[in-house]
């Protein structure tokens, strides 16, 4: 029976064109290049808006609200078929959405918070199709030849880095000369092929006698019991506690541009070779660091990317400048360190939260999961929001801005004393473990402004 079975299954590698696949591939393409608009939103808000630091920080995070609730999209897919169909529709209707979104934003967004609205649609549009994929990933995957399911794991996140990366760049170099509008005319374009790759995925319909609803509420019934083991919410208590801490990443965005006046074509270059040296910290990892027994791991991550984050205070304070160091050099130099050991210190985090998940429930928890680690990262762009206007950082006044920074770094060490919540496991023996995953998103994509070259 096997014989006769196998023949019928060709590998990745050797199976003929294959429309679903590169469908899959072209809507993580287009989630990677969606970063197109980063640079444009934050200088949007900054420039055409009169946003403030605090203001800016303040509405990035609103603007994670609809990735902090990403399980529920899947849900509503498998509860309520459109015309009987649960994957199709969705991709539709949410890629219009963002087509909307930006459109507006191109067109008619000139207040804050119309432009808050905006951003939040674009976001929840990018986070339901997200999370239609990375199902359809997972079913996928459970079909695949054994050795396949990997590498198509590898090759839609191969898809998603090229669209990030092919953005990098042509976010600058498009602002600097036609504008953030221009920019978020043509973001407004990129949904349009995920609606047409949507007609190239298979969605049977569902069966009459299918109970969706008695379906839905098991998962809900396994997802409850999974979340109340100490194996999982104590964990995943202490990500949340070392994501949140507080970032200071649009008051040093603030500072770039006014003070240190680096142009936006400048900012996309820096923000291609950082996708490149996201590569490369997943890499290092993998080659070197995966033997390491997590806590350790955490431990010694969290105090070299503290250490390095510090060096911001190089820039802020202008000591490079006597070291003979132009401003553009050592920005794109400490970038590109703190990048790398930004992914290094990242890679055990996914690992871990795909490694918690219980077989039967495994990609609902996984996103939930990342849910959590998404709804940290709203806390950890408010919490900066308010210490930005408590020490007074303004689109003028920096001169607060290395404190800023300097709490911000140090509180990544506030979660280490409860490193005992994490398991003690060497994290190759963690991913080795069997389970069925939907694909890791090591971006961890969220569509909204990205004023980097600072660590938290």
């Amino acid at each position: 029976m096997i014989n006769q079975i196998q023949p019928e299954r060709e590998s990745l590698s050797s199976r003929k064109f294959d429309f679903e696949l590169w469908a899959i591939a072209t809507v993580y393409f287009v989630q990677g290049a969606m970063g197109l608009a980063h640079l444009s939103v934050s200088f949007f808000l900054k420039d055409q808006l009169g946003l403030s630091p605090a203001q800016v920080a303040s509405l990035v995070g609103i603007a994670m609200i609809p990735w902090t609730i990403k399980p529920l999209y899947g849900l509503i897919s498998d509860a309520f078929p459109i015309f009987g169909y649960r994957r199709r529709p969705y991709l539709v209707l949410s890629s219009l959405l963002g087509v909307l979104a930006w459109a507006c934003m191109a067109t008619i967004v000139d207040t804050p918070k119309l432009a808050m609205i905006m951003i939040g649609i674009a976001s929840m549009a990018i986070a339901w199709f997200d999370a239609i994929i990375d199902a359809l990933v997972v079913q996928r995957a459970r079909v695949e030849p054994e050795g396949d399911a990997g590498s198509l794991q590898a090759f839609t996140w191969a898809a998603m880095s090229v669209g990030g990366i092919a953005s990098a760049y042509l976010s600058g170099f498009l602002l600097e000369h036609w504008g953030a509008k221009f920019v978020f005319a043509v973001t407004a374009t990129l949904p349009l092929l995920v609606t047409m790759a949507a007609f190239a995925i298979a969605d049977p319909p569902v069966s009459k006698n299918n109970d969706i609803l008695g379906n839905t509420k098991h998962q809900l019934t396994q997802l409850v019991k999974a979340c109340t083991s100490k194996q999982i919410w104590l964990p995943m208590l202490f990500i949340f506690l070392w994501q949140a801490t507080p970032s200071a990443d649009a008051a040093f965005f603030f500072f770039t541009t006014n003070e240190l006046k680096f142009n936006p074509e400048f900012l996309g270059t820096v923000r291609f070779f950082t996708s490149l040296a996201g590569l490369a910290g997943v890499w290092i990892f993998q080659r070197f660091l995966k033997d390491i027994p997590m806590q350790r791991i955490f431990l010694w991550t969290t105090i070299i990317s503290t250490v390095l984050g510090m060096t911001s205070l190089v820039l802020i304070s202008h000591a490079n400048r006597s070291w003979g160091i132009d401003d553009r050099w050592f920005s794109l130099g400490d970038s590109l360190i703190l990048t790398v050991a930004g992914r290094i210190a990242y890679m055990p985090v996914l690992i871990l939260a795909a490694r918690l998940c219980p077989v039967g429930i495994e990609a609902t928890l996984f996103a939930m999961l990342m849910s959590v680690m998404n709804l940290a990262a709203l806390c950890s762009s408010q919490l900066g929001a308010g210490l930005t206007y408590l020490l007074g950082v303004t689109e003028v006044d920096f001169r607060n801005l290395g404190l800023l920074v300097a709490i911000s770094n140090l509180s990544n060490l506030l979660p280490l004393p409860l490193l005992n919540w994490l398991p003690n496991e060497k994290v190759v023996a963690l991913s080795l473990e069997p389970t069925n995953l939907e694909l890791v998103n090591t971006e961890l994509t969220l569509e909204i402004p990205e004023p980097t070259l600072v660590s938290k």
